[in-house]
């Protein structure tokens, strides 16, 4: 079983900085991508940022530029830094992986359980 578990989240003002960060804990073999996606009250969850297992990485343009994504495969971890943050950024974010259990096994997603992000003066 894999737990991720999101920290970081909170309420900032407008044009200010937030670190994300979700650790991943639990039985796997590896970890494929790894990456944030956000939901807004009365909106679909969507893609923020992703970062495979190499390091690339793929950002939603509402916030190229302003958040990146970067991850310490030593400690399971990825972090989703946010600068120039804007209120339409606020959002509940979510930490998601692909794990498998064991070499030549399927990968599967796991969520974590979300941090809340309100950006408001």
């Amino acid at each position: 079983q894999v737990q991720l578990v999101e920290s970081g989240g909170g309420l900032v003002q407008p044009g200010g900085s937030l670190r994300l960060s979700c650790a991943a804990s639990g039985t796997f073999f590896s970890i494929d991508a790894m990456g944030w996606y956000r939901q807004a009250p009365g909106k679909q969850r969507e893609l923020v940022a992703t970062i495979n297992s190499g390091g690339s990485t793929k950002y939603a343009d509402s916030v190229k530029g302003r958040f990146t994504i970067s991850r310490d495969n030593a400690k399971n971890t990825v972090y989703l830094e946010m600068s120039s943050l804007k209120p339409e950024d606020t959002a509940v974010y979510y930490c998601n992986g692909a794990f498998r259990s064991r070499y030549s096994a399927p990968y599967y997603e796991y969520w974590g359980q979300g941090t809340q992000v309100t950006v408001s003066s």
